[in-house]
């Protein structure tokens, strides 16, 4: 099964994530961020730590994983390969995940950057259960 797939969009990069379960496609949704950023084979899964985000629904709470990813990246320089959905949680007033991540601080010598991502937005953004598997569109500003 394919993780994901790039769409066309006008002076952005979109993507089309897929998953069997929600919480596969959230994973799916990190792996291709970081796999649009650099060459994702060369990231070795040395260090861990695990992350926690609230959003006041599945949208917003795809937009601030990926947010607080792509942070991690931008202020700590580190790059990511493995992403765990440890915890999944939807209630009425808000959507929670919490996921054990792994991979490497940047390294110019070992590593190559090849998009640089400023943001995620909000536009045309989805997700949804189509034909009993998960799907969801992100644009990423560059």
């Amino acid at each position: 099964m394919k993780r994901y797939t790039l769409i066309d969009h006008t002076a952005d990069i979109g993507i089309d994530i897929f998953g069997d379960t929600l919480s596969d496609l959230f994973s799916n949704a990190g792996f291709a961020m970081f796999d649009i950023i650099t060459d994702i084979t060369t990231v070795e899964a040395k260090d861990q730590r695990i992350i926690k985000v609230e959003g006041i629904d599945r949208e917003q709470l795809l937009v601030d994983w990926l947010g607080e990813l792509l942070y991690l990246y931008d202020v700590k320089n580190l790059l990511f390969k493995d992403f765990l959905i440890t915890d999944m949680n939807e209630n009425q007033l808000t959507a929670s995940l919490t996921a054990t991540i792994r991979g490497e601080k940047y390294c110019e010598t070992k590593h190559t950057i090849n998009t640089e991502i400023k943001a995620v937005t909000h536009h045309a953004l989805s997700v949804k259960l189509e034909h009993n598997r998960w799907k969801a569109r992100v644009i990423f500003d560059l």
